[in-house]
């Protein structure tokens, strides 16, 4: 081979080394690996006021999501619209795992069956990670009040219909369409009177303003102890550890009645799987932590920690269980 083929084939190989250096350096930001989820703080949506059970949920949870995730973990209190507006605020964030939510009942089942022009569908908005903790309610009353068993509250009912309060923490809450739902199932009436928030409607309660409610166990339980309210069943499958010598509804004559107050996490809809994973570890192992499940059942909260596939199904359930609440009541939000 002549030298001057020989420096022509050199200087080819040259070139082309040359162009595919180039390639290399050119395509280098699209095929550096990703760095690893999380790289800095995750949000955590309550779309209530702090000091609420949604609030109290996440922050507990919290604590202990660093261990998890390798970051700090930030709580952002959205408050409005009975949750939706933190709800909405979750649905429109990016799908990356850095904005999660933890709600209610209200935000995942009641909201989507209570308002048709809801600004998001828990079913298609939001990726749902796992139910939290759930707790029954409690039918309570004022002392006063001349009932002190669910027959004598129902036979009271029929011979004053519409005569008797009851309070709620506003319309459409766990507490208002629990009421319903007795009303439903035992064929009697009574008036509700929303208030603005569960505080008042149990104050109010106290002092004799309302008749009955139904009210969070972990809300009531102090106060039924004191002597300031008086039992008459709890809303739960079977007698409640916190109050053992207060029967369940089914126990007191009104089968169906079974009824969680309930928080959950979700993320927006489309987390990647990775990133889905390493959620999901997350609220597990915080709400697996010993301590975080001491203080849950000292507020009266089992803790759940289904899965996503189990969370689905159970919001779907619940969703189309309180629209046939819903539409049978003839309620609407005001």
């Amino acid at each position: 081979m002549s030298r001057a083929i020989l420096s022509r084939l050199v200087n080819r190989r040259s070139t082309l080394a040359s162009l595919s250096v180039l390639a290399a350096l050119a395509a280098g930001p699209l095929v550096l690996p990703a760095q690893a989820y999380p790289d800095r703080p995750v949000t955590v949506v309550v779309p209530f006021p702090p000091g609420g059970a949604s609030d109290s949920t996440a922050r507990l949870v919290a604590s202990k999501m660093p261990e998890v995730l390798g970051q700090s973990v930030v709580i952002d209190n959205r408050p409005g619209a009975n949750g939706s507006t933190g709800a909405q605020h979750v649905k429109n964030s990016p799908a990356d795992g850095y904005t999660l939510l933890v709600g209610s009942i209200g935000v995942f089942a009641i909201n989507p069956a209570l308002n048709p022009a809801l600004g998001y569908d828990p079913k298609t908005d939001l990726d749902l990670i796992t139910v939290a903790v759930r707790t029954p309610n409690v039918l309570v009353a004022n002392p006063n009040f001349p009932v002190n068993s669910v027959a004598e509250l129902v036979e009271y009912l029929k011979k004053n219909p519409d005569k008797v309060t009851f309070a709620s923490s506003g319309v459409g809450s766990s507490d208002h369409l629990t009421a319903a739902l007795f009303w439903q199932k035992t064929g009697t009436s009574g008036i509700h009177v929303p208030y603005k928030g569960g505080g008042p409607a149990i104050g109010d309660l106290i002092a004799g303003h309302a008749d009955v409610s139904f009210q969070n166990l972990g809300a009531v339980a102090n106060h039924i102890k004191a002597g300031k309210l008086k039992a008459l069943g709890v809303t739960a499958a079977d007698r409640h550890p916190v109050l053992p010598d207060v029967p369940t509804m089914k126990q007191a004559g009104v089968d169906g009645l079974d009824v969680y107050s309930w928080q959950a996490a979700a993320a927006p809809k489309g987390l990647p799987a990775d990133v889905k994973a390493k959620v999901v570890k997350a609220f597990a192992a915080g709400l697996a932590a010993p301590d975080v499940k001491t203080k849950f059942n000292e507020m009266g909260f089992e803790v759940v920690a289904n899965s996503p596939e189990e969370f689905a199904a159970f919001q779907k359930a619940e969703e189309a269980r309180w629209r046939e609440v819903v539409k049978a009541g003839n309620i609407v939000t005001q």
